[in-house]
């Protein structure tokens, strides 16, 4: 038996969605009056309506009591907007509607939010960057019926990224790029074009063939969200990648001798500095505002994982992005923070879970997370030796009384590590761990 579905609209907006929805097997009807929502949905039953919210122009009364009586009958809304005000978003969001899709919309990112509400998947949003965030999405992309989204830290200004972001004056790629890799369902061979390094040629040494691409469609779009967008139909990408933030910035950070370093690449290093120097404080110039729709996909999700990376530079960089760090406060998510496995000179050297959890609360609030999860895999004496060598060792558990402490979250000691010539998170031990807070696979 089919599904039935109520769009509800001017004639334009309701041939507009019939359309994006004509292949797939659904009862769809329609409805162009607003005065005749209420009696309509109550006589039906539809699995989900989608709501233009051109009936608000026309009379916000009735159509706040449209979403009001969705809300007690308990049936599924998607409002279809142009509205961007965060206030609006947060009205509709207590209003019990599922998901607010802003236009102008993308065709493959509105099917998956579509199927992800109609048939009741998990929804997970990853933010971060860097190898972290990409083993992360490869791990959770087998988990059946969740849809993810990615949320990618915009700060790089190094290597390939920096060089595009001075020529062109475009976000930084990399990052993006490794998100759509990991969610591709391309042949390999694709991705592994995607993911080609220039070792030649004069200009083109050291550039990635994905960056460059994305780049191109950047500028032929007009954004770098819809070069993200273009590239996903491409690959064949199992989700959404979405950058943080659509305004260029730099990343600055204070550190505890007063000294002051700008660019991610530049705090990254960690040159010309002492390994063991901490951050004190970290911010963008200028301050940047969130992209809406990374917004909304934190309100909607069902779990939020931040991490792992670095702390500071792939982590925390996305927390400084005000409407980001309010949507986490907001949310009903599952809020899961990914301590890393080793510390890192010039940012986290000598750091404990617990100074890991000490820094990222100082920036995302006291009682936002719900769970932490720790490795407790035992890393060889062999890698121990070798990571000393670039000033590097395991993160300790530390005290959990501490942490405890320190935040309200549940702490999840877990076997998530692998160690092979590097010591990484193991995608399928994560996936486990992630799995088990999915109230739909419990």
């Amino acid at each position: 038996m089919q599904k039935k579905i109520l769009i509800a609209g001017n004639p334009k907006f309701i041939a507009e969605i019939e359309n994006i929805l004509s292949r797939l097997p659904l009862d769809i009807e329609n409805e162009p009056h607003v005065h005749k929502l209420i009696k309509r949905i109550d006589r039906r039953h539809f699995r989900v309506i989608i709501l233009s919210d051109s009936f608000a122009a026309k009379n916000r009364k009735l159509y706040l009591s449209i979403l009001n009586f969705c809300q007690q009958v308990k049936k599924k809304v998607i409002i279809v907007s142009s509205n961007k005000k965060t206030s609006n978003i947060l009205e509709a969001k207590s209003l019990g509607v599922s998901d607010y899709i802003l236009t102008p919309y993308h065709y493959r990112d509105f099917i998956a939010r579509f199927n992800a509400v109609l048939n009741n998947k998990a929804r997970i949003s990853c933010i971060g960057g860097g190898t972290g965030l990409f083993t992360l999405l490869m791990a959770l992309k087998t988990i059946p019926s969740v849809l993810l989204t990615s949320i990618v830290s915009m700060s790089d200004n190094g290597g390939s990224s920096g060089r595009l972001r001075v020529s062109f004056g475009v976000l930084p790629p990399g990052d993006l790029r490794r998100s759509l890799a990991a969610l591709s369902n391309a042949p390999e061979f694709m991705s592994e074009v995607m993911r080609y390094r220039f070792e030649k040629g004069e200009g083109l040494n050291g550039h990635n063939f994905g960056n460059l691409f994305l780049t191109v469609l950047s500028d032929i779009k007009g954004s770098m969200s819809e070069a993200v967008r273009a590239m996903g139909d491409i690959l064949n990408t199992q989700g959404i990648v979405l950058p943080v933030t659509n305004t260029s910035n730099t990343l600055c950070a204070l550190f505890e001798d007063g000294t002051v370093i700008k660019g991610e690449t530049s705090i990254d290093l960690a040159e010309g500095r002492h390994p063991d120097l901490h951050i004190k404080n970290l911010w963008h110039l200028p301050q940047v505002t969130g992209n809406l729709d990374a917004y909304i996909a934190i309100l909607n999700s069902d779990i939020v994982t931040i991490g792992p990376g670095d702390l500071f530079t792939s982590v925390i960089t996305n927390l400084l992005v005000k409407n980001i760090r309010e949507a986490l406060q907001k949310s009903k998510a599952k809020k899961v923070y990914i301590c890393n496995l080793m510390t890192k000179p010039g940012e986290t050297a000598k750091f404990s879970a617990a100074d890991h959890i000490k820094e990222l609360t100082r920036y995302l609030g006291v009682d936002c997370l719900d769970y932490i999860i720790i490795s407790n895999t035992k890393v060889s004496k062999k890698a121990i030796q070798e990571y000393a060598h670039k000033q590097q060792a395991p993160v300790e558990s530390g005290s959990l009384d501490e942490i405890i402490h320190l935040t309200k979250a549940k702490v999840i000691l877990a076997d998530v590590g692998h160690e092979t010539e590097l010591v990484r998170h193991d995608p399928d031990k994560l996936k486990l761990q992630i799995k088990r807070l999915i109230p739909s696979l419990k």
